[in-house]
Formats: C-alpha cells, structure tokens, sequence
C-alpha cells in the first residue's frame, strides 16, 4: 500500500468526527435490530485508517472508561495524532503507523470496529483483508461499521470522476490537478444543452462538490482507486468472511422508497422476503451512492425491522428549537439545519417540549414516561408509534449512553477540553455529542477557549476584552449569555460531574 501512504502524506486529508460511527450510535442502530452490544461507557473501539484520529480522539475524551485503537497506513497523520493525543493527556488511546495487510490478532478483541471511507478506495485484495480483520477482530456481539460507494449511483461519480481525472491529467501539484479537473467539468457541463438531462444531473453533482475542500476532492474523487460496488455484492463478500448485514448506520429519511407503499409493494414482491433482494431493488430506485453499512458475526440473529421494544432500553433527545405558532398551531420546532415541524396534538406538544427543554441532555425512557404520566399522557400504541415516527423523521435522537453534557449553565462554565484545543487552529470543533460545530468567528472561539471552569461572568467579559479589544466592554458583556446558550445547546459545556 505505498501509493496510499504516500498520497495521505503529501496531502492531508480533511478529519472531522464523523457522528454515524460513534459507538453510542452503533450500539442504539444494533439494539433496534435485536442485538445486545456492548455498553458504550465500558468497551474497546478500533479505528481502521484512522487518519490522524480526529474522529477517536473526542470519543476517547468523553468515554475515559472506553478504550481506542486506531492505525494508518499513512505516518505523517499519525505523527500528528499523537502529538495531540499527548497534549491531551489522552491515556484511553492509541494510534500507530500499519499496515492492514499486516494487521493480526494480537490486537485482541473489539466490540466496535469502524472503517470509514476505505473499502471503495482500496484494491480488492485489502477489501477482503479489510473483512477478514473485521471479523477475526470483532468480539462476540461486536458491530463493524463500514463505509463504501455504492451502485448504482457511483456509475454517475465515476463518470464525474474520469471527467476530473482527464481534466487534471499532466499536473503533478494536486491543488492544481483538482483546479483543472473542476475546470474541465465546468466545461464539460456547458457544453451540453441546457435542457438536456446529462447536463442537470453533472450539474448537481458539481455543486455538491464546489463545497468541498480540495483535498478530499483528491483523495475521494481523484485517488487511484474508487470502486463502487452493488449492495447486494458488497453483502454476498461480508458473507464470505463470517459476517452478515445488521443494518445501516441511520434509519431511512421520512421521503425514502421504503416508507412509500407502492414503492415498497413492488419491492417486496419482487424481492420474495429476501432481504438483502429487497435492499438492493430500493437501492434501484434511490440511485444510491453512498452507504453506511454495520455488520455483526453470521451467528447472530438480527431483526430485520425495528424493535420497539428496544425503546424501554434506550435514551430520547431533541435538539430542536421550540417557539410559539401560529393560526391554531400551538408550537412550532426548528432543528438546526432549518428541518421544521408544526404541532397542536396534545401527546406530541408535551413529548418534544419536555425534550427540547432537557436538551443538550438526553432522557432515559423511564425518565420520559414519568414526566407523561404526570400530564396525563397514556403510553398505549399511539404514543409509541408517534414516538418512532418523530425518531424517523429526526426531531428526536436516540441514544443508549449520556453524553458528559452540563445540564444547564453553571455559574463557572467549564467547556471540554476538545473543544478548546480545537479552538485555538480550527474553525470547527467536536462537540460532546461527537457532531462538528462550526465557529467561523474568530472570537466565539476566543471565547470558548476561556472557558475552563475558573471564571465568572464579570471574569469571563473582561478576559473577552483582552483579547477582542476591538470590542467595548459593553459589547462583550452582551456577547456572554448569547455564546454561552449557543455553546451550551450544542454540547460543547462539561458536565459537572465529569473527571
């Protein structure tokens, strides 16, 4: 694999944490298929091309009962992971330079085993590597999390990826390959007649990608190799090696083919209750090209449909924004990205207004069933299909371990320790619920970064002042509970109780 090692070297490929591949996450996807996995507070984690473990190192920070592991190919990223591992005084992690051909068991046994963006972009000898350590290395009832281009809609990436690769052809710099090869696609693009459906579906794959850094246009698009598979080969090779399909690492979008009864009708007839068949002809019909796949050992029975039942073991949160309706409608929520809802059903108001305000802290279903009781709410089948509806339909997240959130703003705030060191070169930071929390003003993150659970209010403002002296003491002093709110909704305040 010296091509890979000396591509990531030379290039740095863009890290972030990736929330889909957190073991809280793994375990609640798991659990809802009749799995028991491990618990999240007390388990072992491998990362297969970790990159510079920007993904483990928040994980490991918040789970300090958990231990990681983490390897690359590539030296230069781990060289840089471990540098800030030891900065953080991370004990609960380690990350080395290796090879995966290389790879044994003298790793042990992990419960959870994440591969994110590596079995499309490697040769098939290391795809079946890849399986074969997944399932020598994963314990009993572990998960293995694997990503990968999919077909049929990576015959269209690979179109745009020969347009690239032909277009940035003759450069040796990979800025300027990149360039030239979004250059030539533009060409390309308006060349073709406006009305012509070639046209419009290059054109939307160009605009996903003018948001993207450079660097991963050049590794994911542009790298030496990139081969989407079908889902149903992609299972058929897992199954070659002991392990069998569990779930993806989400539930399907309200809008997906499967929760359209004509759609789905036809998907199962022709599918004849195959499973896997069924996945595969909804995967037809989206044009998917992109998955996020969990297998588990082929010895493990696996529900292919929900269990509710799972509920009673899990957490409920919401993250949403709730403010006062309209015209009959007695609350309206708004998530982050701008998803809203509109309701003036007594179960569901009292349902999201009761998370919304526990947020950024998450309820057990005991804690939930209490505060319904209390206002009269009966727990009979309309609750629980509502309650997996609006779980659907992502106002309200589930998960089988609390975060080190502070469930409120203590007078002395105390933000994590990731998040400050990110602070200080990053625009973006990872937040205690292991999502990505953009800071492009500089001083926000002047302002986390003095967060570290010594200072006061009056202490807080005029510390900001030092640093942002363009500001008036006035200013700062209107910035305080505005930053600390938007801090303190987005997990990034530490739980008082957290070591």
């Amino acid at each position: 694999m010296q091509s890979e090692r000396d591509a990531y070297d030379q290039v740095a490929y863009p890290c972030f944490a990736y929330p889909d591949t957190h073991p809280d996450h793994l375990a609640v996807m798991a659990m809802l298929h009749g799995l028991q996995p491990a618990p999240v507070e007390r388990c072992r984690v491998l990362e297969i091309g970790c990159n510079e473990a920007a993904n483990l190192i928040p994980m490991a920070y918040a789970i300090p009962g958990s231990e990681f592991v983490g390897f690359d190919v590539a030296g230069e990223p781990i060289a840089r992971g471990q540098r800030r591992i030891q900065e953080l005084g991370l004990t609960n992690l380690r990350i080395f330079q290796g090879d995966l051909m290389e790879i044994d068991e003298t790793l042990g046994q992990f419960d959870y085993v994440i591969a994110h963006g590596l079995y499309a972009w490697v040769p098939e000898p290391v795809q079946t590597r890849l399986l074969e350590v997944c399932r020598r290395l994963l314990s009993p009832d572990g998960i293995a999390f694997v990503s990968y281009n999919t077909l049929p809609g990576g015959h269209l990436r690979n179109l745009v990826r020969e347009i690239l690769l032909i277009g940035g052809a003759g450069s040796s710099a990979p800025a300027e390959s990149v360039a030239r090869g979004m250059e030539f696609l533009q060409f390309v693009v308006e060349a073709q007649k406006p009305e012509e459906p070639f046209r419009a579906l290059l054109e939307r794959q160009m605009k996903k990608m003018k948001g993207r850094d450079a660097s991963s246009i050049y590794h994911d698009e542009m790298g030496r190799v990139n081969r989407p598979v079908s889902f149903s080969d992609f299972v058929r090779h897992a199954s070659e090696h002991g392990l069998q399909y569990a779930s993806e690492a989400v539930l399907p979008f309200p809008n997906d083919p499967c929760f359209k009864p004509e759609q789905a009708s036809v998907a199962e007839q022709l599918a004849g209750g195959d499973r896997i068949a069924e996945e595969q002809i909804f995967d037809l019909i989206r044009m998917r090209m992109f998955r996020e796949t969990l297998l588990c050992h082929a010895e493990r029975a696996v529900k292919p449909e929900v269990d509710v039942e799972a509920f009673l073991r899990l957490r409920f949160g919401c993250e949403a924004e709730s403010a006062a309706g309209e015209d009959g409608v007695l609350r309206v929520y708004t998530q982050p990205g701008g998803l809203q809802m509109k309701s003036q059903h007594p179960m569901t108001v009292r349902l999201m207004e009761t998370l919304v305000e526990a947020w950024p802290r998450s309820l057990s279903f005991t804690e939930l069933q209490v505060k319904m009781v209390s206002y009269g709410i009966d727990l009979d089948g309309d609750f629980y299909a509502q309650l997996l509806r609006l779980v659907i339909a992502r106002f309200i997240r589930l998960s089988s371990w609390q975060a080190p959130v502070s469930d409120g703003i203590d007078e002395r705030p105390k933000a994590s320790l990731i998040c400050r060191h990110e602070a200080r070169t990053r625009e973006h930071v990872a937040t205690l619920l292991h999502s990505s929390l953009r800071l492009e003003d500089s001083r926000v993150r002047d302002f986390l970064m003095l967060l570290d659970g010594t200072r006061d209010r009056e202490e807080l403002a005029a510390a900001l002042r030092e640093r942002c002296p363009e500001l008036s003491e006035a200013e700062c002093a209107e910035r305080l509970e505005p930053n600390l709110r938007l801090l303190h909704r987005n997990g990034v305040l530490l739980a008082d109780d957290f070591v």
